[in-house]
């Protein structure tokens, strides 16, 4: 009981000329009613930008799943109409398949397959890279070989190794191309011969 009062005695000591001892309850006391509003109307207008800036992120995540929810499956996929293209040379190229007389019919129902496969893709937004013929592009090609052609400008894609793919507006795999390079003059290349 001691301590209580001894507390009370403190406490009464630190209000001097009805000032409370504690800074924050004292700063809130002197707030006129329209501080305690202004302050009021920030914290809301604050909340209100957070709920908005929220709202409109979920809107974007929302509409990012939708447009590219399908984009893992799609990228798995793409492996079936390599493999169907392959299979396909395979066939071709084997010398006991090639005078077999019912080989034209089975590529027939391989190209069917082929083309229904394409015709899915696209449905679903999985188009092709036209790589052929056009500048090289780092964010749609791989370079996997450079070719010496004087017909060609330097940079230019003049064989396709793996066809790319996007999905939508996004890549889903780089074309895998062979990219033009300048000829090097005779005197270059024995400088370079000669380095080496």
């Amino acid at each position: 009981m001691n301590k209580n009062m001894e507390n009370k005695q403190e406490n009464e000591e630190k209000v001097e000329g009805g000032k409370s001892a504690d800074p924050k309850k004292e700063e809130k006391k002197d707030l006129t009613l329209e501080d305690k509003l202004k302050e009021a109307e920030d914290r809301a207008l604050r909340s209100l930008a957070e709920i908005e800036n929220q709202r409109r992120r979920f809107e974007k995540e929302i509409k990012e799943a939708f447009d590219y929810g399908g984009f893992n499956f799609a990228k798995e996929t793409i492996s079936i109409l390599d493999n169907l293209q392959r299979a396909k040379i395979s066939i071709k190229n084997d010398e006991t398949l090639k005078n077999n007389k019912d080989l034209e019919k089975f590529l027939l129902n391989i190209d069917i397959i082929e083309k229904d496969l394409i015709s899915i893709f696209e449905k679903n937004k999985i188009s092709k890279i036209d790589s052929i013929n056009k500048k090289f592009d780092p964010n749609l090609h791989q370079a996997m070989l450079e070719v010496e052609d004087e017909k060609s400008e330097p940079g230019t894609v003049i064989q396709e190794i793996q066809p790319g793919y996007m999905y939508a507006e996004r890549l889903l795999r780089p074309s895998f191309v062979g990219v033009t390079k300048k000829k090097l003059a005779k005197k270059e290349e024995n400088s370079e011969k000669k380095t080496d």
